[in-house]
């Protein structure tokens, strides 16, 4: 069996990440999301394991500690982040992992797995990421400057990744997405792993 594939897609808010990775065909593509991890209580109908990992406070700064998060934030006094052997196991598998993270997190999953796909989505311009924030009509003249801001600062950050799709047309964007993963799975690094996968099958 091979190892899974392991595919971070990065991006601003307003570039439309979102709405690209909600198009793409995930099924098509053998995608799955890895169960993230979080200190916050569960709710009611919420499953252990299915929703979240559910965590003591002590328990995931321990793990923050000894590098067994990929990455993580702080919400509202809560922590949520991505646990690496909830990642690594799905890899074993043979099933292909999709994080939808900040560009920090992006960076530090690099670090510890460096075999991971990078995938920054920006917008065309800084000009339409602002026009797409206002376009929303959600959030007050502060608060799009300040992710107008953000986004210049993760946009210089974007020279870490692998590849950076342009959104300027969605259609082109979900397909520009879609052909990286297909590509990278039948890519040169992975040579190896079908060609034992194809000879033990």
């Amino acid at each position: 069996m091979r190892k899974g594939l392991l595919i971070v897609v990065s991006g601003p808010s307003g570039c439309g990440k979102g709405t690209v990775l909600g198009k793409i065909d995930k099924d098509k593509l053998g995608l799955c999301y890895a169960v993230s991890a979080t200190t916050r209580a569960m709710r009611e109908g919420e499953v252990d394991g299915v929703n979240y990992h559910y965590l003591q406070e002590s328990q995931f700064e321990k793990l923050i500690a000894e590098d067994k998060v990929l990455e993580y934030t702080k919400y509202c006094g809560n922590y949520y982040g991505t646990l690496r052997e909830e990642v690594e196991n799905r890899l074993a598998q043979g099933q292909d992992v999709l994080l939808e993270i900040e560009v920090d997190g992006g960076k530090n999953v690099k670090r510890l797995c460096p075999d991971a796909v990078l995938l920054f989505i920006a917008p065309p311009s800084i000009q339409e990421l602002e026009r797409r924030l206002r376009k929303r009509a959600t959030e007050t003249e502060k608060v799009i400057a300040e992710r107008v801001s953000q986004a210049e600062r993760e946009i210089k950050c974007a020279k870490y990744y692998d590849y950076i799709i342009i959104n300027g047309e969605l259609e082109k964007a979900i397909s520009d997405v879609s052909s990286v993963i297909t590509a990278e799975k039948i890519s040169a690094q992975n040579k190896e792993k079908i060609i034992v996968e194809v000879l033990n099958s």
